[in-house]
Formats: structure tokens, C-alpha cells, sequence
């Protein structure tokens, strides 16, 4: 079975992993220059299965963040989310997969941000497809912002598209846009990223993302691993 990646980039892909099979993404991130933080470094975790062909389980997880605002540092735990994706059309080829997906805020860890904030709740709209040799990932986000009992709706694109490069290898570009809105502003970004297929369930990469308003992050650097346990948990093989 092959892994099915849904880092680094932040498009999250609207087909799912292989049902009965438990994925893992992982990953370390650091950050400079953003509307929280001058500098972040953390790690973060994802577990997907995918329940039946057309449902998958999501969690989403920072077990510890380490982060400097002006003069003083902090070590935090982050945010904890539990979420489910479905897929309402199966695509082939250019004929795109189309999904939607529900996230909700279950663990309120206080560390640090980046500049697109942490929802109280998400709604997603996905779609990927394959066009003459290029993969594409698209998302349609609207999620809940809550600050000091406030509560406000945030807006966000993605479009990320890839190209193998070789046998093992794969290249990826990402444009992203949210709205900010206790800030009034928007943030935006332009990230960059190289995946290698080690085995057909495990896949490395590394990239970076660079802010391109003013209150977006202004770089941040990330590598990681995504790995499908090779044993189903339940069911035939």
C-alpha cells in the first residue's frame, strides 16, 4: 500500500489514505517573524485511517512548541485536533476528487501561532487531480476564530501543485492566502517543497514558506516523514 502525504504543504489532499491502514505525518517546523512570535520551533503530528473507502479519521496535534516573544522564551504544548474527511465524488485523471472535512479544537495548548491563527473549528472543501503529469491539491477553508470572547469567521485558498522529478523524487509549489481577521489584515505565502519516496509507504520532505504580506510569517523552514504502517488493522490484506 502506498502512503498517501498530506505534508508539508498546506493544501491537505482530497483523496484519502488506504482504508484500514493507520498513516502518519510528522514533522518539525521553525518560524521567523510573525504577528506572535519572533522566532518558533515545534514539532507536529498527524494520524489519519480511513475508515471505509469514503470516511477518514483525522488528528492533529503540537506536543511541544518552543517560542521567543520580544525578550522572553517559552515552551508550550499546542493545539489538539480531532477531525473527519469524506470524499462525495471519486475522480480518475483530470476528473478531480472532491471531499469536504470537519476539524474541531479539542486541547487549547497556549503556545504561539502562525499568522493564519488557530481555529476553534474548520470546514473544508478539497479537491485533487492529476493533469498531464502535473498533481494538484486545492482547498476552500472557512473557520471560527475566538479571541478574548470573540468569535469571528476566517477565510483561506490553497493551490498546490507537484511534478515528479526522477523515480523518487517530486517537486511542489504552493501559493496560500487567508484573511486575519482581529488583524485586519491577510496573510500569504509561497512555499516550496522536495518529496523522496524511500518505499511506497514512506515518503520524506523538506521545504520552506515565504510570507509575502506584512503580517504573515516572514520564513518558515520544515522537514518531516509520512509513514503508512504496512499492517492493516482490521479486514482482508
Amino acid at each position: 500500500m502506498d502512503a498517501n502525504p498530506g505534508r508539508p504543504t498546506v493544501s491537505t489532499p482530497a483523496t484519502l489514505t488506504p482504508p484500514g491502514y493507520l498513516q502518519f505525518e510528522t514533522g518539525g517546523l521553525g518560524a521567523t517573524h510573525s504577528p506572535e512570535f519572533s522566532s518558533l520551533l515545534n514539532l507536529n503530528e498527524v494520524l489519519k485511517l480511513t475508515l471505509a473507502p469514503r470516511i477518514e479519521l483525522i488528528f492533529s496535534s503540537v506536543p511541544v512548541a518552543h517560542y521567543r516573544t520580544g525578550d522572553r522564551t517559552s515552551d508550550r504544548t499546542g493545539d489538539y485536533f480531532v477531525g473527519a474527511q469524506g470524499v462525495l465524488l471519486k475522480g480518475n485523471g483530470a476528473k478531480p476528487t472532491l471531499a469536504v472535512s470537519y476539524f474541531r479544537k479539542v486541547y487549547d495548548g497556549g503556545a504561539a501561532e502562525l499568522d493564519i491563527g488557530s481555529p476553534r473549528q474548520s470546514f473544508l472543501i478539497l479537491a485533487s487531480a492529476d493533469v498531464k503529469g502535473f498533481h494538484y491539491d486545492t482547498n476552500f477553508l472557512a473557520n471560527e476564530m475566538a479571541q478574548n470572547g470573540v468569535r469571528r469567521a476566517e477565510f483561506g485558498q490553497t493551490l498546490s501543485i507537484s511534478h515528479p522529478a526522477g523515480k523518487r523524487f517530486s517537486i511542489s509549489g504552493e501559493l496560500w492566502h487567508f484573511t486575519q481577521p482581529f488583524l485586519r489584515g491577510h496573510a500569504a505565502g509561497s512555499l516550496w517543497a522536495v518529496g523522496y519516496t524511500a518505499r511506497s509507504n514512506l515518503v520524506l520532505d523538506a521545504g520552506f514558506d515565504r510570507g509575502l504580506t506584512t503580517t504573515s510569517t516572514r520564513w518558515q523552514a520544515f522537514v518531516g516523514f509520512t509513514y503508512l504502517v504496512p499492517h492493516r488493522l482490521w479486514g482482508q490484506k
